[in-house]
């Protein structure tokens, strides 16, 4: 009994020193890196094969590209740029922290850029192609090279048509919130509190010398990865 009980002892000695996550089930990435060149994964030089997770940061010096296959989708980074990747219940969620990130889209593996001026992704999960360009924290370029884009304001929805490019601004303005505050006092006086509204201008660009920039994104997003 007493040679029973030792043994007993010495296994749940050792149960308690395992490191339980590691029987949890592996978390499946996200995609993997088809083309790079000067690119880093947090850091870390990436090579094409390797796969990509939710929390990580991908970026590119001066010079340097990107693209990511995800699921029957695209992410593609131009030269200085940076973006972290996430994933909600509905789409692959890419934080764009600085330069050009595009995705091309198949209607079905929806990709959705975070920007400063709100959400931007397909308009109603049909297959698209687009980009943004962080000019600064106020101002970036959207362009649909196929298919229409939807950039979400907190609700608010602006659609980018097909072959279209705008440059769009970001300014703060006060609007009421639902929950309200007190003055204090016998006889209190409720009042509003106001929060920060996102406020957003849309300003065309000449889209004469878009069709040449579509043509090439699309020639780039077509090629086979095995192709330089």
């Amino acid at each position: 009994m007493r040679l029973m009980a030792r043994f007993c002892l010495v296994v749940l000695l050792a149960v308690s020193l395992l490191d339980l996550p590691a029987f949890a089930a592996v978390e499946k990435p996200l995609g993997s890196v088809i083309q790079a060149q000067e690119a880093q994964l947090d850091n870390a030089k990436l090579e094409v094969g390797t796969s990509i997770y939710r929390g990580d940061t991908v970026g590119t010096d001066a010079g340097g590209g990107l693209r990511l296959k995800l699921g029957g989708s695209q992410l593609y980074l131009l030269a200085d740029s940076a973006a972290t990747l996430a994933q909600n219940a509905t789409a692959i969620h890419a934080l764009v922290t600085r330069g050009t990130v595009g995705f091309s889209s198949n209607g079905a593996d929806n990709i959705e850029l975070e920007i400063p001026q709100g959400i931007l992704r397909a308009a109603d999960g049909q297959p698209a192609y687009g980009q943004v360009t962080i000019r600064s924290a106020q101002e970036v370029v959207i362009s649909a090279y196929r298919g229409a884009l939807v950039l979400d304001n907190d609700g608010e929805l602006h659609t980018i048509a097909a072959g279209k490019s705008y440059r769009v601004t970001l300014e703060w303005e006060q609007a009421e919130q639902t929950s309200p505050t007190s003055t204090g006092g016998d006889n209190p006086i409720i009042q509003p509190r106001k929060r920060r509204r996102r406020k957003l201008a849309f300003y065309l660009i000449f889209t004469g010398a878009l069709a040449g920039a579509t043509y090439a994104i699309w020639d780039h997003l077509d090629e086979s990865p095995s192709q330089p």
